[in-house]
């Protein structure tokens, strides 16, 4: 694995890594701080309180100022030609925390505010210019069969598809996150025509060598059995490892276990185990990952060799070309 760095836009963070600063709790503190960073273009953030019944986000400001995000201002889509936002998209933020900027007040005394203006300039400053390889800051968002969503910049989404998760097989992304989860992920792909990106997480997770490197034959260890076939089971001992015990019809995905270590084939990436007891209760909440050391957000990597050097099957990931 090679590591370099490029900026990593710790300017835009995933929504809510405004909220508690200094600088942001400054801009709300009166009506001429928010004229100021009105005047100056800067992302704020607050919570929005209600949607009003034209789907309007009310957000509260401060000393009775009230700010609205206009349906039209709630979406940045850098699609061209994109309509107006899923409703379901504006009513999930009422009692999160929303990036806006300032953009004016009315005669009342009430602020326009327009979290699409902040996500274009999320967008362009900082997302646009991500490359594959590149490691961001995201916070998962949603869960779904198929993968999971997260935020990788002032509220725009990203997909890390199941596969991209883990080297480790799950049944669903909820064995690894929980939703306002905060992780990192590399840029998968870029697309930026439409603006899709895709992350993944599996190549922050470490490698065959250096994951097997924490285990030896002889140890009883914890593990997560993710699979049952006729011909074995298949027991997680990391996120990114996993190994094979004879087959049982007394378990279930998802229950912890106690296994024997019997066997080690690095040629083979084989793990043997044995059984030794199993938990009937599910393994719990999601433990947070750990990461290989010297991956921050702003890193980047543009080759992963998941397989060690001398085992015929090949697990890579080629981001540089």
């Amino acid at each position: 694995m090679r590591i370099g760095t490029y900026d990593c836009g710790s300017k835009y963070p995933p929504e809510g890594g405004l909220y508690c600063t200094p600088q942001n709790r400054l801009a709300l503190s009166s009506r001429a701080s928010l004229e100021r960073a009105c005047a100056d273009g800067a992302i704020l953030e607050a919570q929005a309180v209600r949607c009003v019944s034209d789907y309007s986000l009310e957000v509260d400001l401060c000393d009775g100022i009230v700010g609205y995000i206009p349906r039209e201002e709630a979406l940045f889509d850098p699609a061209p030609g994109a309509g107006q936002p899923r409703d379901i998209a504006i009513l999930t933020r009422v009692g999160k925390p929303v990036c806006f900027k300032v953009l004016g007040f009315s005669p009342d005394g009430s602020a326009l505010l327009s979290r699409r203006e902040a996500q274009r300039e999320c967008y362009f400053a900082y997302l646009y210019g991500l490359d594959p390889g590149d490691v961001i800051a995201a916070k998962i968002t949603h869960l779904e069969h198929f993968g999971a969503f997260a935020d990788i910049g002032c509220g725009m989404v990203s997909l890390m598809t199941i596969d991209a998760i883990s080297v480790s097989r799950i049944s669903h992304p909820r064995d690894r996150f929980w939703c306002g989860m905060s992780i990192l992920a590399c840029v998968r792909s870029i697309d930026r025509e439409t603006g899709r990106i895709c992350i993944s997480q599996r190549e922050l997770l470490g490698t065959w060598t250096e994951n097997i490197a924490r285990f030896e034959p002889g140890q009883t260890v914890a593990g997560i059995i993710r699979g049952v076939e006729s011909y074995g089971v298949f027991i997680e001992l990391t996120p990114n490892l996993a190994g094979l015990a004879e087959f049982s019809p007394n378990v279930e995905p998802g229950q912890s276990a106690a296994v024997y270590i019997k066997s080690i084939n690095p040629s083979r990436m084989k793990i043997k185990l044995v059984i030794v007891d199993v938990t009937s209760e599910p393994s719990g909440v999601p433990k947070r990952p750990v990461y290989v050391d010297g991956i921050a957000a702003g890193s980047h990597i543009g080759y992963w060799l998941y397989s060690p050097p001398d085992c015929d099957k090949i697990i890579e990931t080629r981001f540089d070309g």
